[in-house]
């Protein structure tokens, strides 16, 4: 370990222990893997020295290699910070091309590896994908595991588990994603506190090359003290470790076009592309500009056909040109829309026509994708994640796209033989698993392609709907936009009738109601930063609900949803105040781990999001019921403080702050929204 002499790792024949400094020391017994119908080797393996390789991320890779089967190779592949306690590894196989990865059970049949947690009497589950209805949102669940989960041998899909003596910490985790209870992997507990982290299905299909094959990424490590102290370091190695690309984690203030798209179709009764031209975008992106947004993007219906992703001349007469120029005058950046699909029309439907997806060797119809040309879903698991890829990378260097929202990709469905998820001697469920459990992992090698060679490109998933691939990996490249207009109509099945305006979202109009739903989520915040969780507030006027809607996007979701040329100069002026002063602290605000006082929604709800290295940031209140709150900080703070009416700071002897917050307005039937103070915002460290 020649660049991290503070780091031990031991290789021996049963498996391998890291060690962080200070750290109590974590074995994982060697991955067990079914290769032409016989397990590979667990023990007496012989390790070659390590080779060491810089990564762009400031991370070292070390790899060892050792014979496990008769011509197969395996790798451990770590990257390992030196400023963190968290370790990313995976295994990689080399092979004869002959060599075939069997099932011979008709299951998966691969043992990532086995720790024991008997000295830890505290062991968690933390979900990331489970589903809640309500809100119309993936959210964050950490779940107690017990002693009788160990003895009756129950399997815990996580992706992290977690365990501590209240003195001692350590996680183990995987990076896939799939919504909770669908595992792919799952950790299988026994007797004895021992835990063993296994392929569930689709990890492989009967007959896949052993040769070039990689596993899911893995994160493990351990700190000095408590479930939080853990939860904070696995937090900062995802913000500045996990992805190579750090562009994606930056908290960028994110505009986004297709509210003002939907009031057009629902409240103005014409269709969803009406003001998708250059002459609306520009008035849009002037406003945006005075508001303080950094990247503007335009939602569908931008392009001519989806696939070939050419821009719509009749639209935008100049290729977006005007448009980049625009952006570029304001010191803004060009997002677009996309999805997975391909034009019947388009070039690259006809160069990939065996890559649409496709069930029982029938292809799914196409589709018409937002009032342009219909369209046939595409395979990302096959050689068409190149040309998506490729796609991509020419916008950027043509268009000047920075920013690219992937929509509508759905995990479930494909089965054709003709892809990289199965051959026709597979049967059609395997096919479907290994689909599934590829998408994700492949949605992630694209944007990895994509920024070798566009470093200042982010890419953002849509996962606004459940079935989508949510979890670690897509993380490890990217970013998600978790929440656009919240729950339907029909998911409180409301009839028809009492819709407004046949707007079938609920959570549209301005008011308190909607940063509710939106900031319930915020859950996530204690394991992985919540600016990788894009998510749209209202920007329209009224200063209580314009304070309300900046005091929630600084938590780290940082949109902003349309339509901007209905906002007032004051209203304008009012974004441009609070967004400038988050700019200066924002940084600050993504790192710090969060604390957090009250529920969601209730009489009082405050954020602390104040870095603990700097004392910058900012503390947040909101309220539902009017009238004079107190509450002092729980980490230091710089001196220096801005914050909006009503509230008055005073410095402690500690370095802590005393916050008094008054609430001003009656709630009650009948009462404007905007006439009630809902929040207040006080920064820290300000410039």
């Amino acid at each position: 370990m020649q660049h991290h002499p503070e780091i031990a790792l031991d290789i021996h024949a049963n498996g391998w222990t890291y060690q962080g400094a200070n750290q109590a020391p974590i074995t994982l017994t060697w991955p067990v893997f079914e290769i032409d119908g016989s397990s590979t080797a667990s023990t007496g393996l012989q390790w070659s020295e390590p080779a060491e390789i810089p990564l762009t991320n400031g991370c070292v890779e070390i790899r060892r290699t050792s014979r496990i089967a008769e011509g197969v190779d395996l790798a451990l592949v770590l990257r390992i910070a030196p400023d963190s306690p968290i370790v990313r590894f995976r295994y990689e196989l080399s092979a004869r091309p002959e060599t075939k990865l069997t099932r011979s059970q008709g299951t998966d049949a691969i043992t990532y590896g086995r720790l024991s947690l008997a000295d830890y009497p505290s062991v968690t589950e933390v979900r990331l994908s489970e589903w809640v209805a309500v809100h119309h949102s993936y959210e964050l669940n950490e779940v107690p595991v017990t002693e009788r989960d160990f003895e009756n041998r129950q399997q815990i899909m996580g992706p992290i588990l977690a365990a501590s003596t209240g003195a001692q910490s350590l996680a183990l985790a995987y990076e896939h994603g799939s919504t909770w209870p669908d595992a792919f992997l799952a950790f299988d507990l026994a007797p004895n506190r021992q835990v063993a982290l296994k392929a569930v299905h689709g990890n492989t299909f009967n007959g896949q090359s052993a040769d070039h094959f990689a596993t899911v990424w893995f994160l493990l490590g351990s700190v000095q003290g408590t479930l939080d102290d853990l939860s904070s370091a696995f937090r900062q190695f995802l913000l500045t470790r996990q992805a190579l690309n750090q562009e994606s984690r930056k908290p960028y203030i994110f505009y986004n076009t297709w509210n003002q798209q939907e009031r057009t179709k629902h409240w103005e009764k014409k269709t969803y592309l009406t003001k998708m031209d250059q002459a609306h975008m520009l008035e849009e992106i002037d406003i945006a500009h005075r508001m303080g947004i950094d990247v503007f993007v335009l939602d569908t219906g931008w392009f001519r056909r989806t696939g070939d992703w050419q821009v719509n001349l009749d639209r935008f007469p100049d290729s977006l040109k005007s448009i980049k120029a625009a952006l570029d005058r304001n010191g803004m950046k060009l997002g677009l829309w996309f999805d997975n699909s391909a034009g019947i029309e388009s070039d690259v439907l006809k160069k990939h026509l065996e890559c649409r997806c496709s069930t029982d060797d029938k292809a799914w119809e196409p589709t018409v994708i937002w009032e342009t040309e219909p369209a046939h879903r595409m395979c990302l698991v096959s050689r068409y994640w190149e040309a998506f890829a490729d796609e991509c990378i020419r916008l950027h260097r043509e268009v000047g796209v920075c920013y690219f929202k992937w929509d509508a990709i759905d995990q479930y469905g494909c089965t054709d033989p003709n892809h990289f998820h199965g051959t026709s001697s597979n049967i059609r469920q395997e096919r479907a698993d290994s689909f599934a459990f590829q998408l994700p992992l492949y949605m992630a090698k694209i944007v990895e392609k994509i920024s070798r060679v566009c470093p200042e490109v982010i890419v953002d998933f849509d996962v606004t709907e459940k079935k989508r691939a949510f979890g670690l990996a897509f993380l490890g490249a990217g970013k998600f936009f978790l929440i656009n207009n919240g729950p339907y109509c029909w998911s409180y099945n409301l009839p028809t009738a009492v819709w407004p305006n046949d707007f079938s979202n609920l959570f549209v109009h301005p008011g308190p109601a909607r940063t509710w739903i939106c900031r319930q989520p915020l859950t996530f915040d204690k394991w992985v930063p919540m600016n990788l969780f894009l998510t749209h507030y209202l920007p329209d006027d009224g200063v209580n609900n314009q304070i309300n809607a900046v005091a929630s996007l600084i938590l780290g979701q940082n949109g902003i949803w349309g339509d901007l040329p209905r906002l007032k100069p004051e209203g304008v002026a009012t974004f441009y105040t609070l967004l400038e002063k988050y700019k200066s602290v924002r940084d600050d605000i993504a790192a710090a781990p969060p604390v957090r006082k009250g529920l969601i929604g209730g009489a009082l709800e405050i954020h602390e999001k104040i870095n603990p290295a700097t004392g910058r940031g900012a503390v947040v209140l909101f309220a539902t019921n009017p009238g004079t709150y107190e509450y002092v900080t729980e980490r230091p703070l710089n001196a220096s403080h801005w914050e909006t009416p009503g509230v008055t700071v005073s410095l402690l002897p500690d370095g802590c702050a005393k916050l008094v917050a008054t609430f001003t307005g009656s709630h009650g039937w009948g009462v404007n929204p905007n006439d009630v103070e809902w929040a207040k915002i006080v920064y820290f460290g300000v410039q």
